[in-house]
């Protein structure tokens, strides 16, 4: 098998390879480094990649799938972490320059989950700066691109990972999302991204304990792989009071739902968002494909409440108590989204707080009641095309003002108020000829039901060109001349732009 039809494979037909002996962890870590050499740089989704160490561990892999001892069941797979999350003798940056030299002395509890189970750190992935916003664009390393079309946005925060899975750098990719960082990149580069419940994957460094809003998630190119990874990842840790205890093979045995039976709710707008009519009109022919196969489609009245305060509020509180201390020191240090969101975050009182909270736990009874009535809601996951990325968010959608950076994400960030899983779906193209998501709500802590619903869409969603999973055309790629590694940023980068050698830097 040639490199490019190996890196191609899913993670579960790769592991697969490595049991019969078709080829080893060393023969993909070189077709996934001769993947990056040759598509990396017109997507520029990698910061670091650390080859010598992959090579090393992949040897390694190599010898125990040999002597049948695989280490676990990702056992040789190089995967991409989000440039958000240690993993340990790589750098950490955050896409800020106070971190750009800031080596992980440790892993994140994930990626540790991720290399007991054998998989390789083969690179990190870029992200905003901070994770501030939808458009993964930084100072240290300059802006992703969208795998088809570079001179667009790819999402964010998990927009390096969703870049990388698409052009096929690597087969699996860390991903977390507070307000779409996770579904939102996945949508625009035509991956697979969930985000579980709150209490599915334990997330011991995250700053407010006992928010809900911010998960950590796996993504990948099909419903296989992710629940693959989901399994690996999840489970208790003590320092997250969230998290809670659960079977180790939780994710492992989890079949297609029964598409006759499911009764589908959905919302073009997430109760009066924004949304483009282009966009609006991919979704309903969506979901007109999808109606004749379910037991019932109906439309679904989603407005839960005040949900766009209630999540500025929380939302500031997290970056608030996140940056206040280190902004304060030295405010000219951080980009302009930081900053809007800790003058958010000082301008309210305790009382906004306490208002925020009931509001939430409000949204949340209203979803519920929404949930006895369905299995899943569907709905857009971004209400625009990908625009580009030299833009940081768009100014208006369908003629209304966006009144804060993130505020064309109310799609996604709404569903975070609940708690509960979120899945995204590529789903053909839409009338710009880029890729299109459908979000997919389930029931809060209904996670086996939503992942069940979402293997069954996906086979649907396949059997048709105009629904399935889209591709980008590596040739164009690679011709491609977008100019993703110097970017105008705020005075603290001291040149103004990326460093020339940045991108996917062996270490």
């Amino acid at each position: 098998m040639n490199a490019g039809s190996l890196v191609e494979l899913s993670a579960i037909d790769l592991v697969k390879g490595f049991a019969s002996g078709a080829f080893t962890p060393s023969d993909l870590v070189e077709a996934c480094l001769a993947r990056i050499a040759d598509v990396g740089p017109a997507v520029n989704a990698l910061t670091v990649v650390d080859a010598q160490r992959g090579r090393a561990e992949a040897a390694a892999a190599t010898k125990r799938w040999r002597e049948g001892k695989p280490l676990g069941p990702l056992d040789g797979l190089p995967i991409g972490v989000k440039d958000l999350q240690d993993a340990e003798g790589l750098l950490t940056t955050h896409g800020s320059p106070r971190f750009r030299s800031n080596v992980a002395q440790a892993d994140l509890l994930m990626v540790a989950r991720l290399r007991a189970a054998g998989a390789i750190v083969l690179a990190k992935t870029n992200v905003p700066e901070f994770g501030a916003g939808g458009n993964s664009r930084n100072p240290v390393w300059g802006a992703t691109g969208n795998p088809f079309d570079p001179q667009r946005l790819a999402g964010g925060s998990s927009g390096g990972s969703a870049a990388a899975l698409a052009v096929d750098l690597l087969p699996l990719c860390t991903g977390s999302d507070t307000g779409g960082s996770l579904r939102l990149p996945a949508a625009l580069c035509g991956v697979v991204g969930y985000r579980p419940s709150a209490d599915v994957v334990a997330h011991p460094a995250r700053p407010l304990g006992w928010s809900t809003i911010s998960v950590l998630g796996p993504m990948a190119r099909d419903m296989g792989d992710l629940v693959m990874m989901l399994n690996v990842i999840q489970g208790h840790d003590p320092d997250d009071p969230l998290s809670a205890p659960s079977a180790p093979d939780r994710f492992a045995r989890i079949s297609p739902a029964a598409l006759s039976g499911l009764r589908v709710g959905y919302s073009e707008d997430f109760g009066g968002a924004a949304v483009d009519p282009g966009i609006r009109e991919v979704f309903r022919r969506r979901v007109a494909a999808i109606a004749p196969h379910v037991a019932e489609c109906r439309p679904l009245d989603m407005n839960l409440g005040d949900m766009d305060r209630a999540f500025d509020i929380l939302r500031a509180e997290s970056f608030l108590a996140a940056f206040d201390k280190v902004f304060a020191e030295a405010p000219e240090t951080f980009g302009p989204h930081i900053a809007a969101n800790v003058e958010l975050g000082r301008g309210m009182s305790l009382a906004d707080r306490a208002w925020a909270h009931l509001e939430q736990t409000r949204i949340l009874r209203a979803f519920n009641a929404r949930m006895r009535e369905v299995d899943i809601v569907l709905m857009p996951t971004v209400p625009v095309s990908p625009f580009p990325w030299s833009e940081h968010y768009p100014a208006q959608i369908d003629g209304r003002t966006m009144d804060i950076y993130y505020r064309w994400l109310s799609l996604t960030y709404r569903g975070s108020l609940s708690g509960g899983p979120a899945l995204t779906l590529p789903a053909g193209l839409d009338g710009e000829g880029m890729p299109f998501g459908l979000q997919v709500l389930g029931r809060v802590r209904g996670d086996e039901d939503l992942l069940a619903a979402g293997f069954a869409l996906e086979a649907l969603l396949a059997r048709d060109p105009e629904t399935a999973r889209p591709r980008p055309d590596l040739d164009r790629l690679r011709t491609a001349r977008a100019d993703l590694t110097s970017i105008v940023t705020h005075p603290a980068d001291g040149t103004g732009t990326r460093p020339a050698a940045a991108a996917a830097t062996a270490v």
